[in-house]
């Protein structure tokens, strides 16, 4: 697809004589050249600038989605669903064997619990296989020149890794990862590895791209600083009582746990609540599904990506790889969410019926949405794009 059929903005400078290119080039090279000097002033040599900066170009893919608006919200159900599946959970068992000495290691080192440091592995790469593809040179020095909100920010992050390479930490070459500059098994920020990245190997080098143990073991000391708590636990699932207030509640509204009991809150089973310390109560999609309460090993998960939906993703599965059950509560809703597996046997029947939906892996993109909006439009269904039971059953009886 071609920049004009991208967006409005592009589709006007290209009707003028695609301007948007050239100009963007130009720009980009004299903003490099300003990078340039303030590295060498942050003491990067010019050799580790001009060689790290060789050959990139202004990403306007970056741009894209650094600017994209989401068209579709993923339901907490769904997102779990795909990150949590049994799939996952074997991978990570198998992986956690692998690796066992690295995390036993890790976890003695920083008192951390090794399930949730392979959990953070698992949400975060699927175990070292999804490590992402965009250079983070060029990725983060588009952002630093792209007149973006945050361009300070990134220009940090751009000259954490240029002072990554010039240390001799990971190769330039291994250095891909997010859009955003997150890379690494565990897919840490630039800055985020410079203070808290550990050669856990003892080979000399902290390489959290190619070495596991780096990898886990500094995962383990992010948790260690965010104040994670070894041998508490990060919370449990809940049954609410009727009528249960939630604005009253929330990750932050931590109260003694005999508070909550004294509302009537309980362990599932209708036993009392146990723990010691303050405790949350969070409901991600309200008092109809899920509960949980949360202590403040969760606000530790919760830190390393600031999202509800992730530490929640993150404690589930700690505890599936620990041999503990997962969510118990359905969720409300009566189109069940897809495991992995399922979306991948969903895009499958799609491309079977003609839709071009690109190679079958489970990651549900625009083109997965398009095409369920077309069969949901055939089937009479609202047209959401969700990959749901629905459609797929649908696809399944033809």
């Amino acid at each position: 697809m071609t920049t004009c059929a991208r967006t409005t903005a592009a589709t006007l400078l290209c009707l003028a004589g695609l301007a948007l290119p050239a100009a963007a080039q130009a720009d980009f090279r004299s903003c490099l050249a300003g990078l340039g000097q303030e590295a060498a002033q942050q003491g990067v040599s010019p050799e580790t600038f001009r060689a790290a900066t060789a050959g990139i170009a202004f990403d306007e893919k970056v741009i894209e989605l650094s600017q994209a608006q989401p068209e579709f919200k993923t339901p907490i159900w769904d997102y779990i669903a795909a990150l949590v599946d049994e799939e996952r959970v074997e991978d990570g068992r198998a992986a956690m064997r692998q690796h066992a000495s690295a995390l036993a290691q890790a976890e003695a080192r920083y008192n951390v619990d090794r399930y949730t440091i392979a959990a953070v592995w698992g949400v975060e790469s699927n175990f070292g296989k999804n490590l992402g593809k965009m250079p983070l040179v060029q990725s983060l020095a588009t952002l630093a020149c792209g007149g973006t909100r945050r361009r300070e920010f990134f220009k940090g992050e751009l000259m954490a890794t240029l002072k990554i390479i010039q240390r001799g930490d990971i190769d330039a070459g291994r250095l891909t990862g997010s859009w955003a500059g997150a890379f690494g098994q565990t897919q840490f920020m630039p800055t985020t590895y410079q203070r808290l990245a550990v050669d856990l190997d003892g080979d000399g080098r902290r390489d959290v791209v190619d070495s596991v143990p780096d990898a886990v073991g500094s995962t383990a000391n992010f948790l260690r600083v965010a104040k994670w708590q070894n041998g508490q636990p990060w919370g449990y699932e809940v049954r609410l009582p009727a009528r249960f207030n939630l604005a009253a509640a929330g990750r932050k509204a931590k109260r003694p746990i005999g508070h909550w009991a004294s509302l009537g809150v309980t362990r599932l089973d209708g036993r009392p609540l146990t723990g010691e310390g303050p405790a949350g109560i969070i409901a991600p999609a309200g008092v109809d599904g899920p509960a949980f309460l949360v202590t403040k090993n969760f606000d530790a998960i919760y830190s390393y990506n600031a999202a509800e939906s992730y530490g929640l993703a993150i404690a589930v599965l700690s505890d599936r790889l620990r041999g503990k059950a997962g969510i118990q509560t359905a969720w409300p809703t009566d189109d069940p969410p897809l495991s992995r597996a399922e979306r991948r046997a969903l895009q499958s029947a799609l491309t079977e019926r003609g839709y071009d939906v690109g190679e079958p892996d489970g990651r549900v993109g625009a083109k997965t949405r398009e095409a369920i909006k077309d069969v949901e439009r055939r089937l009479g269904m609202p047209q959401t794009g969700r990959p749901g039971a629905k459609v797929l059953e649908a696809l399944r009886r033809g």
